[in-house]
């Protein structure tokens, strides 16, 4: 499948169709509900999000990696210099690193802006240093430059019609992002970290020595509520945004939604015991969510193409800009 969409998106270089399967395996590996998503846009975009998703993935994998053997100081020793010469060689344009070759191709083909990367590698260095936040506001910091950016730079490939889809877009990132933080309490305090307000959960008598104990006391699965509620308005706000992209995207995108932002539904199936299980969005949900997505897709591109300019975006030679 990887090569006929790299034949389709037109990478014929073979050191580039090599970092890109190399992405595709990141987001396979790490992003299961990301990539079945990733399968509903035409073949020749989805190895640019696999290589976003892929770059994304990589750090994040360093950063969490509870096995590694790193210190935080080491791995944010690491983050900063991989950082750094990825930034660099956006700014020249090619990149000799297996991973960032293909997301360096895929900024230049979509010419998508290099801060929503700054953002993204600074809120990976918070996570080596920051382990909780007083206020959502701080914690939206964090979010936006982990999440939010995530949707930023998939949005030129999804080809909007509208600039409000970036706004949608941000919205639909952090709503992500915090359902994942409702799911991954137990996880996230693993790694010494908590993702959760710390003024909110004091709103609901609740403090982070009371997490550590892992009980979903009466309390804290009212705090864990108050938090499904944002993510539920932060979704129901990107609805929009999903028909101001072009038609061949909105099904991969509405697919993403209904599964990730189901995460919470899931957690409140298991009365909130994040502590002593991983909710999950069982199988038989995401084929009843795939399978018509599926469906409506190849119509889509049958009916209104694939989105793609007549040129198929051809790769920029080493040495062009992407600032």
């Amino acid at each position: 499948m990887s090569e006929k969409e790299l034949d389709a998106a037109r990478i014929a270089d073979p050191h580039l169709r090599e970092s890109y399967e190399r992405c595709r395996r990141l987001n396979a590996a790490h992003g299961r509900t990301y990539y079945l998503a990733t399968l509903l846009l035409p073949p020749a975009k989805r190895p640019y999000v696999h290589a976003l998703y892929g770059f994304a993935r990589y750090a994040d994998e360093i950063v969490d990696d509870l096995s590694s053997t790193l210190s935080e100081r080491e791995k944010a020793d690491w983050l900063g210099t991989w950082g750094s010469a990825f930034l660099d060689d956006l700014d020249r344009g090619w990149s000799d690193d297996p991973v960032c070759r293909a997301v360096v191709d895929t900024v230049l083909r979509w010419e998508i802006p290099k801060q929503h990367f700054v953002a993204f590698l600074d809120s990976m260095t918070m996570d080596l240093t920051v382990t909780e936040y007083r206020t959502y506001e701080d914690l939206y910091e964090y979010v936006y430059g982990s999440a939010a950016v995530i949707g930023l730079q998939m949005v030129p490939i999804l080809e909007p019609t509208s600039p409000e889809a970036y706004d949608r877009a941000t919205d639909l990132g952090v709503a992500f992002q915090l359902a994942n933080f409702v799911r991954d309490v137990g996880e996230d305090l693993d790694r010494g970290r908590v993702y959760l307000p710390l003024d909110e959960l004091a709103a609901f008598g609740v403090t982070r020595e009371q997490l550590e104990h892992r009980v979903a006391t009466p309390a804290v699965k009212e705090a864990l509520a108050a938090q499904i509620a944002r993510v539920r308005m932060l979704e129901e706000r990107s609805r929009p945004g999903v028909d101001m992209l072009h038609p061949s995207s909105r099904d991969c995108i509405e697919a993403a939604r209904v599964l990730y932002c189901g995460i919470v539904d899931e957690v409140e199936r298991s009365d909130y015991e994040v502590f002593a299980q991983r909710a999950t969005v069982p199988m038989h949900r995401r084929l009843a969510v795939a399978g018509p997505a599926w469906v409506r897709a190849v119509r889509a591109r049958r009916r209104f193409g694939d989105g793609m300019p007549e040129d198929g975006r051809e790769g920029s030679s080493p040495g062009s800009s992407a600032a």
